[in-house]
């Protein structure tokens, strides 16, 4: 008998990767990239907000960055508030943006 994978409380959640403007009918950042519709959602973690309340994923979502640049976005963000030393983060943002830079070479 196969045992059955667990997923976190989230994984069913239809709308936990859509930006704000699709979860709700309301403006998305009124002109910030700021938590939002959803004020203190409890899905987010606390090392992916800034000083201010400003969401990692907001910040690549307001300037289009493409799956691996946001991602080494979101590492370097991260670097020092996830963990004790920030050379994983860092090394993952590495990698990432290597992974962009092997795309535009194929594309040339």
């Amino acid at each position: 008998m196969k045992k059955e994978k667990k997923h976190s409380k989230y994984y069913y959640e239809f709308d936990r990767n859509l930006d704000n403007a699709k979860q709700s009918n309301t403006d998305q950042y009124s002109g910030k990239t700021r938590t939002g519709g959803l004020d203190n959602d409890h899905r987010i973690p606390e090392y992916y907000k800034g000083k201010e309340g400003y969401e990692a994923r907001k910040v690549c979502d307001n300037f289009d960055l493409s799956y691996h640049l946001g991602t080494a976005t979101t590492y370097i963000l991260r670097a020092y508030h996830k963990h004790e030393t920030p050379v994983d983060c860092i090394k993952k943002a590495i990698a990432h943006l290597q992974f962009e830079l092997d795309k535009i070479k194929r594309k040339s």
